[in-house]
């Protein structure tokens, strides 16, 4: 089996919540490890031993217990924010894979409970401690706590957030270099000297050019 589809193969095998408990960065990221014998079976405590041996009937690996550094089984979560305590400081929305979390600067924000994968990664970036978790599961834990519908739908609402926060980083940098560019055509107007003085405008010329060489090298 290619590389490739044996990643596929793994990544839906695995329960997408972006948790990175796995000490990966994300499930993908995850999947390319297994996939390529980097990585064992045993690291997705949302997954749990079902998971585990999904992921070995796709590889064909033997089965492993969870390894316990990685967090143990557990039911299925979903945070809350209360609302007296949020201070409106947005640092859950940008930690929240699956944009979950709705709000602005200043404002109450609050948690969309279908979108959200009780992933956890909103608990330690809030400064007032505010977010809290519920069982929503019960007594089931792993897959028997999440579905395939669930999974299928935090994948694409994952992948959604990678695109926007590439798009705007995209924008970002365009407005960024017109701002660049527009200073190149008038120096003189954007130099705190006299006109005359040629080396402070060749040296602000120079570094915009180069800044602008750093960015187009990105692309």
């Amino acid at each position: 089996m290619r590389l490739q589809a044996l990643r596929d193969l793994v990544l839906a095998a695995l329960p997408q919540t972006q948790c990175t408990r796995c000490g990966f960065p994300d499930c993908a990221a995850y999947a390319q490890a297994i996939a390529e014998q980097q990585a064992p079976l045993n690291q997705c405590p949302p997954g749990g031993l079902e998971g585990i041996e999904r992921l070995a009937r796709v590889t064909g690996q033997p089965v492993l217990p969870l390894n316990p550094d990685h967090g143990v089984e557990a039911p299925r979560t979903v945070a809350w924010i209360e609302e007296d305590t949020c201070i409106g400081c947005t640092l859950c929305i940008k930690a929240c894979p699956t944009d979950a979390i709705v709000g602005t600067h200043k404002r109450m924000h609050t948690v969309i409970e279908p979108y959200c994968t009780g992933c956890e990664l909103c608990i330690p970036v809030c400064p007032v401690d505010c977010i809290r978790l519920d069982n929503v599961s019960g007594d089931a834990t792993g897959w028997k706590a999440w579905s395939t519908a669930q999974a299928d739908l935090a994948r694409t609402r994952y992948e959604a957030r990678g695109r926007r926060l590439s798009r705007e980083a995209q924008e970002h940098d365009e407005r960024l270099q017109a701002k660049a560019h527009a200073k190149l055509a008038d120096l003189s107007g954007h130099t705190h000297t006299s006109a005359s003085d040629v080396v402070a405008v060749d040296r602000k010329k120079a570094i915009i050019e180069a800044a602008l060489a750093r960015a187009k090298s990105r692309r």
